[in-house]
């Protein structure tokens, strides 16, 4: 039986806006392409041109053989979850989409893989030159899928008018209902609708498939945010972490690398002071409902002291302990600088280099960071937990967030003692809400 790779992509310049797909066959075996797809598709949603995307790829391996074993490689992880069973599709308009897909092949024939949008570049450049044809005045392709017909511009076409009056204009805007922020308490709007956008949970921030229809090419503007832009009351509460660094140890105001491979400090005086403050401040605010800690000391006697204050037990989870700094613990920047020139010049160029002595590189926490970050949001769905950690953990969760590059990590300040606050949504989207708040030590 033969075996093909389809990779598949769609957005749109705007949501709703102009928008279009692109769809790639790969014969499993060589890695030959067998064929290709992509139609500028009207006004439409992100994920519309996503669904749209996903069918014509299916449909063209279809044709190649309708036998065949299909693996399905996409950058969107909502399709990705809805097609393969894990998550439930509430949205009306894009059951219909979800439908036909699944119809194309007989059942068990086709299996989904989520993969970052790096490694999908060949149908995001279809995509995008489809949008580029449709903004160069091609006619958008005939409407075949329920549900998907695009209408004029002037309206809010596709599956995104059931959830969506019209395009928003800002942040908060269209139906979304205002929140509070759990840990700062400043306005914080829901998640979009399924169909309101398709940012990723750690990997796609904001996202847009091509620049707008007035730039040449998708490299020359910024993505449209996506999360907090819209209104998504079938995907619940988000599972909101409350991310605090431990109080001042006695290397602190040294800026002594201080990971888990060296000497593990307790908090001293002013750490625990700094600790009941944030205890206090989290009991004001009410809104925690668990604590999970790092192994580490310092992290442990910091998040005993709030736990104390909000009457809660505190959990453990390993991945949040502090990178593995090898031969640099306890070292300041200038003695490493000065002992170890090459190998700090290494590390500060690539999240591959290790620390001298084997220590941990930031790319290998990231990767710890990350499982971390599933196993508690699949444990706190829908909960606020306060997650007691250090500084590489909450800056990589950070950053993971934001999908910025790896060298984002040295131009993020985080305070001893201070709060930040990511939400995660069903859908797979992140949303950033708070970084760095001292405000509570004042």
């Amino acid at each position: 039986m033969r075996e093909f790779i389809v990779e598949a992509d769609g957005g749109s310049r705007g949501n709703p806006g102009p928008a279009g797909y692109g769809a790639v066959v790969i014969d499993a075996a060589t890695g030959e392409t067998l064929a290709e797809a992509a139609e500028f598709l009207g006004t439409v949603t992100n994920n519309v041109a996503e669904y749209r995307g996903l069918l014509a790829g299916l449909r063209a391996a279809r044709e190649l053989d309708p036998t065949a074993r299909v693996h399905v490689r996409m950058d969107s992880k909502l399709v990705v979850e809805q097609m393969s069973g894990r998550w439930k599709i509430k949205h009306p308009g894009m059951k219909p989409l979800a439908m036909e897909a699944s119809r194309v092949f007989p059942p068990g024939q086709v299996t989904y893989e989520w993969i970052p949008r790096e490694r999908n570049k060949h149908a995001d450049r279809l995509a995008n030159e489809a949008m580029d044809r449709g903004a160069a005045g091609a006619p958008p392709a005939t409407g075949t899928t329920p549900g998907t017909a695009p209408e004029p511009a002037a309206a809010a076409a596709g599956p995104a008018a059931a959830s969506a009056a019209a395009p928003v204009a800002g942040p908060g805007a269209g139906t979304a209902a205002s929140a509070t922020d759990p840990a700062a308490g400043v306005p914080a709007t829901a998640t979009p609708a399924e169909d309101a956008g398709t940012a990723e949970a750690d990997h796609r921030a904001a996202r847009t498939v091509a620049a707008s229809a007035t730039a040449p090419t998708a490299a020359t503007t910024a993505p449209t945010p996506s999360v907090g832009w819209g209104s998504a009351p079938d995907l619940g509460a988000p599972a909101t972490f409350v991310l605090l660094r431990h109080g001042e140890t006695p290397l602190t105001p040294q800026k002594r690398f201080s990971g888990s491979g060296g000497s593990d400090p307790s908090l001293s005086g002013t750490g625990r002071e700094q600790a009941e403050r944030v205890a206090a401040a989290l009991a004001r605010r009410g809104t925690i409902q668990a604590i999970v800690s790092s192994p580490l000391a310092r992290t442990r006697e910091t998040a005993g002291i709030v736990a104390a204050r909000l009457g809660l037990e505190v959990g453990i989870d390993d991945g949040l302990r502090e990178t593995d700094f090898g031969a640099w613990e306890g070292l300041t920047f200038a003695e490493v600088h000065e002992r170890h020139p090459e190998d700090l010049a290494a590390w500060l160029a690539s999240p591959d280099a290790e620390p001298t002595g084997g220590g941990e590189s930031f790319a290998a926490t990231a990767v710890r960071i990350a499982a971390a970050r599933d196993r508690l949001i699949e444990a706190y769905a829908g909960r606020t937990v306060l997650l007691v950690t250090h500084v590489t953990p909450i800056k990589t969760l950070v950053r993971l967030a934001l999908n910025a590059p790896a060298e984002s990590l040295f131009r993020m300040e985080l305070s001893a003692a201070s709060l930040s606050v990511v939400a995660y949504y069903a859908d797979g989207n992140a949303s950033v809400r708070l970084l760095n708040d001292t405000a509570h030590l004042r």
